[in-house]
């Protein structure tokens, strides 16, 4: 099982990027790496989550969580998988993207995403020189320590949740210096 909250230390040894939902974007999310010469060996790249559905190589992005210097949230859309082939009602990942899965074999599928899936906490936290920043999916509690506080009940907010985004809602969020969210398309 995932864990709530990765704690990742400061990297003094190259550069942290985030990126926002790569929805099966693997191509377009390698050329951009190659443009910033992403070097794996020392630079670290974090995801908000979405890593699967829409774009075209879904199985390669998911594959990402097992790299050393990739680090994901999970997003609804890992979420609607795990439902999908846990209950074996498909309709609804189906409709919102996930129709790439029907050109898997479902037992293999089912354990690349279970082990992917343990790759993936619900929400990171990245150490700076003299900050630290959080990454969720979706929206993050108001008091960042709720988090490891209240766990699970949390998991429907950090995936799905876009009150504070709907609202404008831009209070601070408690202990913690900023937070990176994806999710919700803004223009």
């Amino acid at each position: 099982m995932s864990t709530m909250l990765e704690r990742c230390a400061v990297n003094r040894a190259g550069t942290d990027y985030v990126v926002g939902d790569i929805h099966g974007c693997y191509g377009l999310l390698q050329a951009a790496l190659e443009r910033l010469d992403f070097d794996t060996a020392r630079d670290r790249l974090f995801c908000v989550g979405d890593l699967i559905d829409r774009g075209p190589d879904s199985r390669a992005c998911l594959e990402l969580t097992f790299e050393p210097w990739f680090h994901a949230v999970r997003g609804n859309h890992e979420e609607l998988a795990a439902q999908a082939l846990k209950s074996g009602d498909w309709a609804l990942w189906i409709e919102n993207g996930g129709g790439w899965a029907l050109n898997e074999r479902s037992g293999e599928l089912a354990d690349l995403l279970e082990a992917a899936l343990s790759c993936m906490p619900y929400a990171i936290e990245v150490a700076l020189d003299e900050a630290s920043v959080g990454i969720v999916h979706a929206e993050p509690p108001g008091d960042w320590l709720a988090i490891e506080r209240q766990g699970h009940a949390l998991k429907q907010q950090l995936t799905w949740a876009r009150r504070r985004i709907a609202s404008h809602h831009d209070a601070r969020i408690a202990n913690i210096d900023g937070v990176v969210v994806g999710h919700t398309i803004l223009a």
